[in-house]
């Protein structure tokens, strides 16, 4: 039993391998053909098809687990290399900026190939509070917020770094709050979902869980932005720093609650490490 379980991490592992290296050449390529005005379109496509193929993948895994493939730290993180290209599509279609489509793409595949070198053993049984109807549509909204969010704060840093002599310029700033709109929108919509899910769950909408404790001080802090932007305008650099301020709270949230000692034994968002 225990090598037959051996077998299928590796076949799965291999199938997992194929299946990113040919996304990775189909991002590759979109990315390549998007830079020339004529083969825009086509690259478009292609770009599609790469994110589909992940896409694909990740359906027969929840097929093959008979659950959705969101319960570990591994599962949430091929979401998040779905959505982060996705993400940077959206904001190419809608704002024109190429560069997001590479950003996009390689932090995509540095979240692949943890997966692929940090392999785990998926188990189909789930614990009673994640048979829920609301605990898949609570885990695919806030991995599309952290990758929206995920993206304006490596926007932000690029922005800080490489124009840290001169003034930032206004189309670079209206990028991050666009995005950060979109980002705080759909983690508002997550954080509804997931107080409907703890309700039916644990018979309670918030219980300031470490977990939640850390994604309601995401989410203030990105709020906080959104009102020093509306009423300071001109002050970017003090808005870059609150912005990546709100970065660091949002890895806090999605993984280093697991390794804060406060949340062993105590939040019932650990089980993925189980």
């Amino acid at each position: 039993m225990h090598k037959r379980g051996k077998r299928r991490t590796r076949n799965e592992l291999g199938t997992f391998y194929m299946v990113c290296d040919s996304r990775i050449d189909l991002l590759g390529l979109g990315r390549v053909c998007c830079l020339g005005r004529k083969e825009a379109g086509m690259g478009l496509w292609v770009y599609l098809v790469g994110a589909g193929y992940l896409f694909s993948f990740i359906l027969g895994m929840w097929i093959s687990l008979e659950r959705p493939p969101m319960r570990t730290m591994g599962e949430t993180r091929l979401w998040y290399s779905f959505f982060l290209p996705l993400a940077g599509l959206i904001t190419y279609v809608r704002w024109k900026y190429k560069w997001i489509l590479s950003f996009s793409c390689i932090l995509s595949m540095v979240f692949i190939c943890i997966n692929i070198f940090k392999p785990e053993i998926h188990n189909k049984t789930l614990m009673p509070a994640l048979q829920s109807p609301w605990f898949a549509p609570h885990v695919i909204v806030y991995m599309f917020a952290y990758a929206m969010l995920g993206s304006c704060g490596g926007h932000g840093c690029l922005s800080a770094l490489v124009q840290k002599k001169k003034d930032i310029e206004r189309k670079e700033m209206d990028l991050c709050d666009n995005l950060t709109y979109v980002g705080l929108a759909f983690m508002t919509l997550g954080m509804l979902t997931g107080a409907i899910w703890a309700k039916e769950a644990w018979g309670h909408y918030w219980a300031w869980d470490p977990k939640e404790t850390w994604a309601a001080a995401t989410w203030f802090s990105y709020l906080v932005y959104i009102h020093f932007r509306l009423g300071r305008p001109l002050k970017s650099r003090p808005a870059l720093v609150i912005l990546l301020v709100s970065f660091v709270l949002l890895q806090m949230c999605w993984y280093g609650i697991n390794y804060l000692p406060s949340a062993q034994g105590v939040s019932a968002h650990t089980y993925n490490l189980n």
